[in-house]
């Protein structure tokens, strides 16, 4: 019985932290060098309800080189495009950075 109050509120816990947002659409572009892929997430309210509020993050292609030389390897980091100049390691922290700034979740 111990065993189970300390899981559920382990869970509790675990999903009181957790950020919040719904995953609008994704989608992947181009090839190459032009590759680039586009996540478009919507925030949620502290209680808990969708907000019409969205964030729309995007990563490039990794490119080195120009012309016949250009080696295309990985991805760059995740941008917010509201702020370009700060960079994410994945699209949910990119996500939770831009909806924490909207005053949302």
């Amino acid at each position: 019985m111990r065993r189970m109050i300390i899981s559920v509120f382990a869970t509790f816990v675990m999903i009181s932290a957790a950020s919040a947002y719904q995953l609008v659409s994704s989608k992947e572009l181009g090839r190459g060098e032009s590759k680039n892929q586009n996540v478009v997430v919507r925030c949620t309210t502290d209680t808990g309800k969708v907000s019409t509020a969205t964030c729309s993050l995007r990563r490039y292609a990794k490119c080195t080189g120009t012309g016949t030389n250009q080696k295309c390897a990985g991805w760059a980091a995740w941008t917010d495009l509201r702020t370009p100049g700060t960079q994410y390691s994945d699209w949910r922290s990119a996500a939770s950075a831009c909806c924490r700034a909207k005053g949302l979740r």
